[in-house]
C-alpha cells in the first residue's frame, strides 16, 4: 500500500498549515481590534499632524506648517510650561509620600491589610466623582480646607516648634552619626535646631523690624482661594494628585517584602542606624519599583486631563492651570482643528519618549536588579 507523503509547502505541511490556519482564526479578533482601533489611528493621525484637517472637510497636506505654527503658539507653550510645573512638582513628591507610607505599613503594623486597604481605596474614585470633591474642599469660601487652615493656631505651633527644634534635631543627628560619635552629633544637631530660637531673640534688637516671639504667637494662616488663584491653582493640583498615591503604596510595599531580610540582619551586624539601612538597603533593593513608578508617573503627568478639564475649564485662572492634554482637546474638539491636535499628540508622544529614555539612561547605575 502507498502512503500519500505529507507535502511541504514554503518550509510547512499540510498538518502545519492547517494548525496555522486555526491560530490564526482564534487570533483573529485581536488583530482585527488592533489594526483597527489602534494601528489605524496611529498612522492616520500621523498623516493628519501633516494636513489642514477640521473633520468637516477633506483633509489638504500643508507639511510641517503645524509643527512650525505649534512651536509659535503662546497657549501651547504655555499649557506646555504649566504641564512640566506640574510634573516637577507631583512625581517626586508623589513618590516620596508613596515610599514613606509603604515604609510605615512595612513596619510589621498590626492589621495591615486594613490600613493597606484604607490607603488604595482613594485611587479607585473615578476622576469626574473626584474632581466635583476637591472642588468642594477647594473652595474658597465654605471649602473646608480653608476651614480647617483657619482654625489652626500657627503661632503656638511655630512657636512649639522652635522650643522643640534643638531637642528634635539633636535626636536625629544622634541617631544617625556612629556609635562612637553619639555626643558629637546629638551636640551638633542641638546647635543647629537652635538658630531660630537664637534668631528670633535676637533679631528684634539687630534689625528693629524682624519678627520676635511674640508677633509670632499671634500669627495665623490666611489660606487662598485655591482655584481662582493663578499662584495656587496648579500646588492645589499637586496636593490633590497625593490621593491617589494608594495605588502606588501597593506597589511599593511589595517591593519592600521582596527584600532580602538577611541584608538587613548583616547591616544590624555592622551597626547601621534606620536611616544608614535605608539608605544602602532599602532604597537600592526597590529602586526598580521606583523607576517603575516614575515612568508611569512621568506617562500620567504628561497625560493630565479629566481633572483639570472640570475643575478648571479653559484652564481659569488666566490659563494657569490650562494643560496640553486639554489644550489637544480643545483644538481637536472643540475648535475641530484635528490635524493641529493631531501635531500637538505626536508632540506630546515625542516629549514623553524623550523623558522616558532619558530617565532609563540616567537611572542605569542606580538601579539595582535582584542582589547585585
Amino acid at each position: 500500500m502507498n502512503i500519500v507523503p505529507n507535502k511541504r509547502i514554503a518550509g510547512l505541511s499540510r498538518t502545519d498549515w492547517r494548525n496555522l490556519g486555526t491560530a490564526m482564526l482564534f487570533i483573529s479578533p485581536w488583530i482585527v481590534g488592533f489594526t483597527v482601533f489602534l494601528a489605524y489611528p496611529i498612522v492616520m493621525s500621523l498623516y493628519y499632524s501633516m494636513c489642514d484637517f477640521s473633520v468637516l472637510q477633506p483633509p489638504q497636506f500643508i507639511g510641517l506648517e503645524n509643527y512650525r505654527q505649534l512651536f509659535a503658539d503662546d497657549v501651547f507653550r504655555k499649557a506646555l510650561g504649566n504641564t512640566v510645573f506640574y510634573a516637577v512638582l507631583a512625581i517626586p513628591i508623589g513618590i516620596l509620600v508613596a515610599v514613606s507610607l509603604a515604609m510605615l505599613l512595612n513596619t510589621g503594623v498590626k492589621g495591615m491589610p486594613i490600613y493597606r486597604t484604607i490607603f488604595f481605596l482613594p485611587s479607585m474614585v473615578p476622576a469626574v466623582a473626584l474632581a466635583i470633591l476637591w472642588m468642594l474642599i477647594f473652595n474658597g469660601t465654605y471649602g473646608i480646607l480653608n476651614f480647617a487652615l483657619k482654625q489652626i493656631p500657627l503661632g503656638r505651633w511655630l512657636l512649639v516648634a522652635v522650643y522643640a527644634a534643638p531637642v528634635v534635631f539633636g535626636w536625629l543627628s544622634a541617631r544617625m552619626a556612629p556609635p562612637e560619635a553619639k555626643g558629637v552629633g546629638l551636640a551638633r544637631g542641638a546647635l543647629l535646631g537652635a538658630l531660630p530660637l537664637l534668631f528670633l531673640l535676637v533679631a528684634p534688637a539687630l534689625f528693629g523690624h524682624a519678627p520676635s516671639l511674640q508677633s509670632l504667637s499671634g500669627m495665623k494662616i490666611d489660606p487662598p482661594s485655591w482655584l481662582d488663584d493663578k499662584d495656587w491653582v496648579k500646588p492645589a493640583f499637586v496636593v490633590m494628585s497625593l490621593w491617589g498615591t494608594g495605588n502606588a503604596v501597593v506597589i511599593y510595599l511589595a517591593g519592600l517584602q521582596d527584600v532580602p531580610v538577611h541584608l538587613y540582619e548583616a547591616s544590624d551586624l555592622d551597626g547601621a542606624n534606620w536611616w544608614q539601612k535605608t539608605k544602602h538597603v532599602t532604597l537600592p533593593m526597590i529602586s526598580p519599583v521606583i523607576l517603575f513608578n516614575g515612568i508611569m508617573a512621568i506617562i500620567g503627568t504628561f497625560n493630565y486631563f479629566a481633572i483639570p478639564y472640570i475643575m478648571a475649564p479653559g484652564g481659569k485662572p488666566a490659563r494657569s492651570a490650562y494643560f496640553l492634554a486639554v489644550n489637544l482637546y480643545d483644538n481637536a474638539f472643540t475648535y475641530l482643528r484635528m490635524g493641529y491636535a493631531s501635531a500637538m499628540a505626536w508632540i506630546l508622544f515625542a516629549l514623553v519618549f524623550v523623558l522616558t529614555m532619558l530617565a532609563m539612561k540616567l537611572s542605569a547605575r542606580h538601579v539595582h536588579y535582584g542582589e547585585s
